[in-house]
């Protein structure tokens, strides 16, 4: 299996170096490459392609989390993770809105950030937890998502959810990756990515989040 490839992007040259240490201590992850946030580093993130790219957002203004979203605007297919030394709800709710992967605070461990890079490789969106222990932003996300299909209704979803795709939808509501679906429902995991592709399409979703929310929103599940 091909290494992780990770670039870091900070205006802190020492926050650089420390997720730099972490990561390539890490079997299968290396570092692509590391540089301040600007959006001139865009050209490079669309020649290098790395699976992830870590973003601090604790850059002047809100430089981190408008780059966060421009990489997943200009290359979808790179998961972004975000640090952030003083999470809030309302900065977590930007976060989710700019399609991050994950919003993590400066005091994990190594370990812990080991396995939301890969996590987030493996297309999973770590993020997604945070509206199980933060209600607030649950439905900050749900009326923001509902303000953007008023007049839809009911047509949001293209064809019904079956009923396989709702037990999957209740699992990621709780934050369940996608091997630990496919170990509940005992299926293979390429199964429940299928189910997923699905799903996003029937909720007119481009991201697991929104998905989750929209479903939330139209009563097909409840939060935990």
């Amino acid at each position: 299996m091909d290494n992780v490839k990770v670039f870091i992007l900070s205006s802190q040259s020492l926050f650089r170096q420390g997720v730099t240490l972490s990561l390539t201590n890490s079997d299968g992850v290396e570092i692509a490459g590391a540089a301040d946030v600007s959006e001139d580093v865009l050209p490079e993130l669309e020649s290098l392609l790395p699976d992830v790219v870590v973003v601090d957002i604790d850059a002047p203004g809100d430089s981190g989390l408008k780059l966060a979203r421009r990489i997943r605007q200009l290359v979808p297919n790179i998961g972004v993770v975000v640090f952030t030394s003083n999470p809030t709800d309302d900065q977590l709710f930007l976060a989710i809105k700019a399609q991050a992967s994950a919003y993590l605070a400066k005091d994990i461990t190594g370990e812990q950030l080991v396995d939301v890079v890969r996590r987030t490789a493996n297309g999973e969106h770590p993020i997604n937890e945070s509206l199980t222990v933060r209600p607030k932003v649950a439905e900050q996300v749900l009326r923001d998502f509902q303000d953007m299909s008023l007049g839809k209704g009911a047509e949001v979803i293209i064809a019904p959810v079956t009923p396989r795709e709702r037990e999957i939808l209740t699992y990621m509501v709780q934050g369940y990756l996608n091997k630990q679906i496919a170990f509940a429902l005992k299926i293979s995991e390429q199964t429940v990515k299928n189910h997923v592709t699905s799903i996003l399409r029937k909720l007119n979703a481009n991201a697991r989040t929104q998905a989750v929310v929209e479903a939330i929103r139209q009563g097909l599940v409840t939060l935990p």
